[in-house]
């Protein structure tokens, strides 16, 4: 019986791979992508994630009541449901790849590591809160600001001065 060359070959190639793997660790795409989703959640991004997903529906509420004053209670138990769940881990999977692209999954295991300490507890017990209490106060800001004369003044004035209502002028309405 003589040497099976072949059979040496991929033998050698075979463990050669192996050699290369277990000295290279290379993370799957799967693997860093779970890790950023622990990342979103121990950072306390992903509460901020669920507040988007309120204020949303917040600000789509104020429109229907703006138009609709009378709006039973079984609407809004169906409204509540227009945005659920599957929707979130939607927004998650869109938000994954931009961590992704801009960080290591070194780094994302870094932070992991960073945000599990007690060190960050409050942070991310609070931070919630303060982004609600100052987005309210943003909003307040906003509302004061562009309905107060002395914005529409300068605002109506911008519009005289570039001839915006030339530039547009109005459509006939369709029939």
């Amino acid at each position: 019986m003589g040497i099976d060359r072949k059979k040496i070959t991929a033998g050698v190639l075979t463990l050669v791979v192996l050699l290369w793997i277990t000295a290279n660790p290379v993370f799957s795409e799967t693997e860093k992508a779970e890790d950023i989703r622990k990342l979103l959640k121990v950072s306390g991004i992903l509460d901020q994630l669920v507040y988007m997903h309120d204020s949303l529906l917040n600000n789509v509420s104020m429109m229907v009541t703006g138009t609709f004053p009378n709006v039973p209670e079984a609407f809004w138990e169906e409204f509540n449901q227009l945005l659920g769940k599957k929707e979130m881990d939607d927004l998650v999977e869109r938000v994954i790849p931009v961590y992704d692209k801009h960080m290591s999954h070194e780094t994302v295991k870094k932070l992991i590591t960073m945000f599990e300490t007690p060190f960050w507890d409050e942070w991310k017990e609070k931070m919630p809160l303060i982004s609600r209490e100052a987005g309210v106060i943003g909003s307040e800001w906003g509302r004061e600001h562009t309905q107060s004369a002395a914005f529409n003044m300068r605002l109506d004035g911008l519009v005289e001065k570039y001839e915006l209502e030339k530039l547009n002028p109005p459509q006939p309405e369709q029939k």
